[in-house]
């Protein structure tokens, strides 16, 4: 009756738990559970449950539950304690009832961030590749190479022949350093500078201030150089700048003389490369369609120049490792790492195309030259999942490559001869328009369809239906037909017998040297003979429209001025006489640098995939 009158508010079934000391208490209390224990057979639960126990709320509650692992034991006098289990809310719990116990929900969420064995779930790892970053690239639609880029680039030599003879222009101090809208001495010879360039508009205002139409001159000057084209003196722009008028006019007559007894076959459709630009040009109908970024062949081992024609894609190319290479990089790996070649999945072939284990071979020797070494295709091949076919005697060509990193460089001068392609598949795509696709006459190459017959892993070759002609060129300066002038640095120093410093785009970064790639083919080019100053004054009466190729010409007249006219109107019919001219002259032998390791003889190389 007391604890009626106490505890007026609770039910009938809890006064009689609590009068029989039950383990109620520990049941509806939210603290840290208590292992079951059978209630002893004293009066101690009723010791241990006082007046100033918290009393039981009447809302529903879902108190902490324990599990019930074996049954009660009886209280004196025959009593049997009630069940420890939640309590139902509107109901009181029987006596004797036993219910199952379920998991606390407390526990349930740790459990969820955790494994099986207690340990944090491993991260899934995205095999998805990184997106492609590249260098800036131009996006003026002009063509580096046209028909008429020979005549072009010999009228700008006398040009800047003239700029030589009247005193070229004053250097600016080296660190000049200008805003826009600021004031300083050097700016008058600034825009005397590219007033004689022609970036600037002559009698515009005077001053000492980089003013807009200061910095729009800027820009054009930049844009001809393939600078960053930012309208801010930076270190590269002036030392742009301060290269002098006399070096300007040897580029040009230099270029314009590599130039002469070119058979090009131009067409509707080609692709030009020029490499010290390391860029590849997708021309249609006289427009740059679209033009990428590529890496060339570093200074020791220069990209040749070369004429040919594209006429296969390959999908899933093998590559088969020159001999050159076997002995400056396979040997010393194997010597190094004996899996060297199994990891970099690089099968060893003997004379009748058996395979040979490389435990069999004496590596501490020269003897792997007698086999042929051949890298399987996949993602680490080291041309990559595709390979541009260009038939030619240099053995070098177009194609992808797994390490892409050196494409977000502005100076990518690193390969072995041939040249790697960023977004290669897109100019598969342009080589492929007109060539039926997968399905037969009426199907195209699509990039569903490139990507489809790349992902089957298999070696698949796709001929093209009309072959595109292709072009390396070495042009350091070069004028096109909206009469701008472009210069590019001398990487391989053929203009001048000696490479270039690279002063306008910076040092030449370290070598790639994560995948071997196929060696130079080729002799390094000696420099070439630049134009005489009288011959570049004298082609004008003779430049004529209708000329719109340079033809065949004998090695008297890249001497001759007279036979000039005669080489551009020289017919088609002739085309095949200058190969065997003006080759041998710009690969005359005495090398330019004697500390460079001497390329390997041709006898040595071998395509990069047998002959299909």
């Amino acid at each position: 009756m007391v604890l009626r009158v106490a505890f007026p508010y609770l039910p009938s079934a809890a006064a009689l738990a609590w009068v029989l000391g039950t383990g109620l208490a520990a049941a509806v209390e939210p603290a840290p559970p208590v292992p079951p224990a059978s209630v002893p057979g004293s009066q101690a639960p009723l010791n241990q449950s006082s007046p100033q126990a918290a009393p039981v709320p009447p809302a529903p509650v879902e108190p902490a539950r324990r599990e019930v692992t074996a049954s009660p034991e009886p209280l004196p006098g025959g009593a049997t304690p009630l069940p420890v289990g939640p309590i139902k809310p509107g109901a009181a719990p029987k006596l004797g009832e036993s219910r199952p116990v379920e998991a606390r929900p407390a526990e349930a969420k740790p459990a969820e961030a955790k494994s099986a064995e207690g340990k944090p779930a491993p991260k899934k790892v995205s095999r998805e590749l990184p997106p492609l970053v590249v260098a800036r690239m131009s996006q003026d639609t002009t063509p580096t190479l046209t028909p008429a880029t020979f005549l072009d680039t010999l009228r700008a030599a006398e040009r800047y022949q003239g700029l030589v003879e009247a005193g070229g222009w004053p250097a600016l101090p080296a660190d000049l350093a200008v805003k826009p809208g600021e004031r300083n001495p050097a700016i008058p010879g600034l825009r005397r500078h590219l007033v004689l360039t022609e970036d600037l508009a002559p009698g515009g205002p005077e001053g000492d201030t980089l003013d807009p139409g200061l910095v729009a001159a800027l820009k054009r000057y930049q844009a001809r150089h393939n600078l960053p084209e930012t309208g801010l003196l930076g270190r590269q722009t002036l030392a742009a700048l301060n290269v002098p008028a006399s070096v300007r006019q040897r580029q040009l007559a230099a270029s314009a003389n590599r130039l002469i007894g070119s058979s090009f076959p131009f067409g509707e459709r080609y692709v030009v490369v020029n490499i010290p630009s390391a860029a590849v040009e997708a021309v249609d109908h006289g427009s740059v369609a679209r033009r990428y970024v590529a890496v060339v062949g570093k200074p020791e081992r220069a990209s040749p120049s070369v004429e040919t024609k594209i006429t296969n894609i390959n999908f899933n190319p093998t590559w088969t490792v020159p001999v050159s290479l076997i002995k400056k990089d396979i040997i010393p790996h194997m010597r190094k790492d004996p899996g060297y070649l199994a990891k970099m999945h690089i099968r060893m072939l003997d004379g009748q195309g058996q395979e040979v284990q490389p435990t069999a071979v004496d590596w501490s020797t020269e003897r792997a030259v007698n086999y042929t070494l051949r890298q399987d295709p996949g993602f680490d091949n080291s041309l990559g999942q595709v390979r541009i076919d260009m038939p030619n005697r240099h053995a070098v060509y177009m194609h992808d490559t797994p390490s892409k990193s050196l494409f977000s460089r502005d100076v990518r001068f690193h390969s072995s001869g041939c040249v790697r392609v960023a977004d290669v598949k897109a100019l598969v795509g342009w080589l492929l328009d007109g060539t039926p696709g997968p399905n037969g006459p009426g199907s195209a190459w699509g990039p569903m369809e490139i990507e489809t017959g790349i992902a089957t892993g298999e070696r698949r070759d796709i001929k093209l239906a009309k072959p595109v002609p292709v072009t390396f060129v070495y042009l350091t300066g070069y004028a096109t037909p909206d009469g701008r002038v472009h210069f590019r640095d001398d990487v391989y120093g053929l203009d001048t017998g000696k490479p270039a410093d690279v002063a306008v785009t910076g040092a030449l970064a370290k070598p790639d040297t994560a995948k071997p790639e196929i060696a130079k083919q080729a002799p390094a080019k000696p420099a070439a003979r630049p134009v005489p100053a009288r011959a570049a004054a004298e082609p004008k009466p003779a430049a004529k429209p209708t000329a719109t190729k340079p033809g065949a010409a004998k090695s008297e007249s890249t001497k001759s001025e007279a036979t000039k006219p005669a080489v551009i109107k020289a017919p088609s019919a002739e085309r095949t006489a200058p190969k065997a001219e003006p080759k041998p002259t710009a690969k005359a032998s005495a090398p330019e640098k004697p500390a460079s390791p001497k390329p390997a003889p041709a006898t040595e190389h071998r395509t990069a995939i047998p002959p299909t």
